[in-house]
């Protein structure tokens, strides 16, 4: 009888995890990451900072978990553009596009995901699933169009920090954006080209 009542709290533990990430990401997005601080997430859900604090050590760690959770989204998305591309050149152009529209859409959560400072380990394989997951991705767009000396791996990083910069240039205003569009064009063209 004891298993049920540990599966139980277990799962109750998890959904109180699920509702505190879910209200912080909400926040984010609607208010800005100023604006999530323990305090205001309890009052927002209805717990207690205690009860926060007994599932996050603070504001950093819930923002990992929500940078985790974004992954999952920005992965799943990404693996939608690139299966759905007839080629490798459009499966590639196809995931440029995927990334920097999501990047546009959550601002917030990309950047809980890109910008700020997290204590998740990334390109290293202890990484979460989630964040290995939409390398991946990005990996299997990329590796098509991989010259014959080339290390994917690398090259990818090398694209993936294109875009980054693309994005976050673009976003802050120091890229025009009205040749956002022709930017992904040609950073996707230069390396289907080869």
């Amino acid at each position: 009888m004891e298993v049920p009542m540990r599966d139980d709290r277990e799962r109750e533990r998890a959904e109180r995890e699920l509702r505190i990430v879910t209200a912080a990401r909400e926040l984010a997005e609607t208010h800005g990451w100023e604006a999530v601080t323990t305090r205001r997430l309890a009052a927002e859900i209805g717990y207690s900072q205690p009860v926060l604090y007994s599932h996050f050590r603070g504001k950093d760690a819930i923002t990992a978990a929500v940078a985790v959770q974004g992954c999952a989204d920005l992965a799943a998305e990404l693996r939608a553009a690139r299966t759905a591309a007839r080629d490798g050149a459009g499966s590639l152009a196809a995931v440029a596009s995927a990334y920097a529209s999501f990047a546009r859409r959550r601002p917030a959560l990309y950047d809980a995901m890109f910008t700020h400072r997290v204590a998740l380990p990334f390109a290293a394989p202890e990484a979460p699933e989630a964040l290995r997951a939409a390398f991946a991705e990005i990996l299997l767009a990329v590796e098509p169009v991989a010259g014959p000396g080339d290390d994917p791996r690398l090259l990818t990083e090398t694209f993936w920090a294109a875009l980054h910069g693309l994005v976050t240039l673009t976003r802050d205003g120091r890229l025009p954006a009205g040749a956002h569009e022709k930017r992904l064009a040609l950073l996707t063209g230069r390396l289907t080209a080869r």
